[in-house]
């Protein structure tokens, strides 16, 4: 009961949902508060990461498996979207509102709708 009170609190004071299932490494931190960020249940979330506000962890809809990876040092932009069985290598960047639909290597920095690598 205590686990579920604590889920209404936190959705009804920053409207995020970040449950209790999902892993997320040591260090990692929720800018801005953790304003209005979602996160998938089965996502994976590395160490010393930084998740800007409105950011949605996602995956593809129901019944359909799959849940973000996201590796170690990863800084995700404000508005961003990461959708479906993705990786994100370590020390990657992604942009404020890019849409994530396929893989991200590691150290590169993607933008855009769809996002693109652009290093």
């Amino acid at each position: 009961l205590l686990p579920l009170l604590v889920d209404l609190v936190i959705f009804l004071v920053f409207n995020s949902k970040v449950p209790l299932e999902c892993e997320i490494g040591e260090g990692t931190c929720f800018e801005h508060r953790g304003i209005a960020i979602v996160i998938h249940p089965e996502a994976v979330i590395g160490k010393r990461c930084a998740i800007l506000s409105c950011v949605t962890i996602g995956g593809k809809g129901k019944g359909i498996p799959g849940a973000p990876v996201i590796g170690d040092d990863v800084t995700i932009g404000s508005g961003a979207r990461i959708i479906g069985p993705v990786r994100i290598g370590s020390g990657a960047t992604i942009g404020a509102n890019a849409v994530v639909i396929s893989d991200i290597p590691e150290g590169a920095t993607a933008v855009g709708v769809p996002a693109r690598v652009v290093s």
